[in-house]
């Protein structure tokens, strides 16, 4: 443990310790508790994510390469089936849930925060097409990276707000 005073002594100014008296820089049980569990949800949220990050991005290529949809429409329907998978496992795995909470109410609300992140998603992937696809071919597999890495944060700030049981 750190002690105030002992920094304070080094600049010989001894009414500094007066002023500061013994303040001590420890760590708080509870906070440190919290912080495990909040790393713990990152980890796992961040497992559930690569998972859904590869059925989303699996399912638009082979949409695109396959059979053919435009990259922007296959994005999205890839991105909708990836949802499905994200709330069951958020609500069971990652996010202390409610378990008395009203499942259709939960749904709906992880759903309109899904849609939210679809409009982010669906944007950045017209945007960086349409500036990328002048300068490579396939640049939707590149932007695609990079919506989900924005999207990614988007998610766990927000059901981490509005999916957790309040404690």
């Amino acid at each position: 443990m750190l002690s105030a005073p002992g920094w304070w002594n080094c600049c010989d100014r001894g009414f500094h310790k007066e002023i500061m008296g013994s303040v001590s820089v420890g760590t708080d049980p509870r906070m440190e508790e919290k912080m495990k569990k909040l790393f713990g949800q990152i980890i796992r949220f961040g497992l559930v994510g690569f998972l859904c990050f590869f059925i989303d991005y699996g399912i638009m290529v082979a949409l695109t390469e396959l059979v053919g949809i435009n990259s922007t429409v296959s994005s999205g329907i890839s991105f909708c089936v990836s949802v499905i998978v994200n709330y069951i496992l958020s609500v069971t795995v990652v996010f202390d849930a409610d378990k008395e909470a009203n499942k259709a109410k939960q749904f709906t609300i992880f759903l309109i925060l899904s849609v939210i992140g679809l409009g982010i998603n669906t944007l950045i992937m017209w945007a960086g097409t349409s500036v990328l696809d002048q300068y490579m071919d396939r640049s939707y597999m590149l932007v695609k990276i990079f919506a989900t890495a924005v999207v990614m944060v988007y998610n766990f700030i927000t059901r981490k707000i509005f999916i957790e049981k309040k404690s």
